[in-house]
């Protein structure tokens, strides 16, 4: 069998690249000798700790000021690679000529009007308004009847322990100099973390460099016998996607580990304010979103509405005590 050479376009966070796999495991299930080449950026190259099909990766620096030479310079590699399929999950007008520039034989994408579809090989609607994983599966269809629910991770996972709740109370630090701020207060996640252990769970806490600030300020509220601090632990996406895998219960805010619990099929509670729950999570009896009883009209805001939060973040005024007993209800 003939190994097509297939190229992904994908750029975002980390998240946006867990949730975008379930799309190229799809098409690797239907032309397992492919091989498959991901070009993203830099921040989210973390992503292949995650999954062994992706042979090659190409970064691009699409936040560059001058982005039209990053595309350019990418433009370059795809020219020299031979690609025999391209699939991007760009939504803007320009993306169908950038793909027509590949010279890449078959061309999928989102139909952005006539022109992507005199362009592009085959154009598939694009609904903004469903679980991101379904948005993007429907990138696969032209190619193949399988459909990959969730994302399928390349991890070893651990065994479950018992009557646990595993905090990852950080969000990406990134979006928080952004203005973005998609999380509850550290002093209140402190008091989340006490008021399980009172409860009797097991409380374990993980985070990355990004959640230092805030892992340091519950350390300092919260008796060190309430709980087990495992920040630091993990030297990898990978380690600490077998971590998550040990818990019963995953308790996040919208962040990348939010989808790895997912993937996982564990139990998780997230909490969810300025974003959409609805796109971010699939709507399972298994992932719970926590979310604030706010009358704010713009709920949920960020992206399609405001580019940042706002100084109010009503939709954030959660307590300890209404996440604990979500938790235990």
């Amino acid at each position: 069998m003939q190994t097509k050479r297939i190229l992904f376009i994908n750029f975002g966070g980390l998240g946006d690249e867990i949730l975008f796999l379930p799309t190229i495991q799809s098409i690797k299930k239907e032309f397992p000798n492919s091989h498959i080449t991901l070009a993203l950026e830099e921040r989210s190259k973390g992503i292949t700790n995650l999954t062994n099909i992706i042979d090659k990766t190409i970064f691009v620096n699409i936040k560059n000021k001058n982005k039209y030479k990053e595309l350019f310079n990418l433009l370059i590699k795809i020219w020299g690679s031979n690609f025999d399929i391209v699939i991007s999950t760009g939504s803007n007008k320009f993306i169908s000529i950038f793909l027509f520039m590949t010279f890449i034989k078959e061309k999928y994408g989102y139909n952005t009007g006539k022109l992507s579809e005199f362009l592009l090989t085959k154009t598939v609607d694009l609904n903004k308004n469903r679980y991101a994983v379904q948005m993007y599966q429907e990138l696969a269809k032209p190619l193949t009847n399988t459909i990959t629910e969730l994302p399928e991770l390349s991890i070893q996972k651990k065994p479950t322990i018992k009557n646990s709740v595993l905090i990852h109370p950080g969000v990406s630090k990134i979006s928080v100099q952004k203005g973005m701020i998609k999380t509850i207060p550290a002093t209140e996640w402190a008091r989340v973390v006490e008021t399980l252990a009172n409860r009797g769970k097991q409380v374990f806490l993980i985070g990355g460099p990004d959640d230092k600030e805030c892992i340091d300020i519950i350390t300092q509220k919260v008796p060190a016998e309430k709980f087990e601090n495992l920040y630091g632990t993990t030297k990898s996406l990978k380690e600490l996607a077998e971590l998550i895998s040990s818990a019963e219960i995953f308790l996040c805010s919208d962040s990348a580990p939010l989808h790895i619990a997912v993937s996982l099929g564990i139990k998780t509670f997230a909490i969810f304010g300025s974003t959409d729950d609805k796109k971010l999570i699939p709507q399972n009896n298994n992932v719970i979103a926590i979310k604030a009883k706010c009358n704010c009209p713009l709920q949920p805001c960020l992206w399609e509405k405001r580019q940042t939060t706002c100084e109010a973040l009503d939709c954030l005024k959660i307590s300890a005590a209404q996440i604990v007993e979500k938790i235990l209800e």
